[in-house]
């Protein structure tokens, strides 16, 4: 079973450059919330109450200025700040103290997901004991991503990057679930050619014990990532039109606490005040009337 969750929102976003250059990637805007919202309610809505939030060094500040210790959203985040970049399994190892002898989820802080059975296999996945389930979405251009190989079992029997020629079309996606052991295994890793640890190494090791498996998010499902200019402004429209088409918010940080009866009416009054008098309030307002 999974309790906690990690939240990748380091990196210099180079991609993005010169919008990243005075404010990290995760706290620029989305639509109407800034990006972290939305990883953060994807653990949020799995039933993770305990994350470890891990930035840049000397950004602690201003996603505390955001999110606070999480209490607003019934939540606890601990944050820890990365020197620099040194790869995805690197929050592992930064957080191992976090971690203790738990299993954990780790998500990318520029990731953004959406679909109508999204928590229910969120839930699923959460109830891993031993091993690693990864969860893969089709793309139309597989050589732009890692590709999963998978049997009729869901077993993944092959990763490969950015393949030329692929009889696969399913992408790993910025969301993934270790056992406990993902802290020992992250520490044997070497640094690749880039000088960094790979996720792909960290995943074959469990392909290799017959331990990594898939989980689909599904055709009703979105996976999108906001890592270039194009994809961030077409995760920003996507957000824009399901929201002013069918009038609720996507990653409402409250609206899912008070889902899940984390928080309260009053709670919610308070998070209105933090606000101030802004769209996002007006929101909040209809949730407690």
């Amino acid at each position: 079973m999974i309790r906690k969750g990690i939240i990748l929102a380091g990196g210099y976003g180079t991609r993005m450059s010169p919008l990243t250059k005075a404010t990290n990637k995760q706290l620029l805007p989305v639509y109407d919330k800034p990006l972290i919202y939305y990883p953060l309610s994807v653990l949020m809505l799995a039933g993770i109450k305990n994350i470890m939030l891990v930035v840049n060094k000397g950004q602690r500040q201003q996603f505390k200025n955001l999110l606070q210790d999480g209490t607003r959203f019934g939540i606890k985040i601990n944050y820890v700040e990365q020197e620099k970049p040194k790869g995805l399994p690197d929050a592992f190892i930064l957080g191992e103290k976090f971690i203790g002898k738990d299993n954990i989820a780790l998500i990318l802080g520029d990731n953004f997901f959406y679909g109508q059975s999204l928590t229910k296999k969120l839930r699923k996945c959460l109830a891993l004991n031993m091993g690693c389930k990864i969860l893969v979405h089709p793309v139309s251009k597989p050589e732009l991503y890692g590709i999963a190989y998978t049997n009729k079992k869901n077993k993944i029997v092959s990763i490969k990057e950015k393949p030329k020629n692929s009889k696969s079309n399913l992408a790993i996606t910025g969301l993934y679930f270790f056992d406990n052991k993902v802290i020992q295994y992250s520490k044997s890793l070497k640094p690749s050619k880039r000088n960094e640890l790979e996720i792909v190494d960290l995943l074959n090791i469990y392909k290799n014990k017959n331990r990594l498996s898939a989980e689909y998010l599904g055709r009703g499902g979105a996976w999108l990532d906001t890592g270039s200019i194009d994809d961030y402004y077409n995760t920003s429209n996507f957000v824009s039109t399901l929201e002013n088409r069918q009038g609720f918010k996507i990653a409402c940080l409250e609206e899912i606490a008070l889902k899940n009866n984390w928080i309260n009416k009053n709670n919610i009054k308070k998070a209105i005040s933090f606000y101030g008098n802004c769209i996002y309030s007006s929101y909040l307002k209809k949730l407690i009337k």
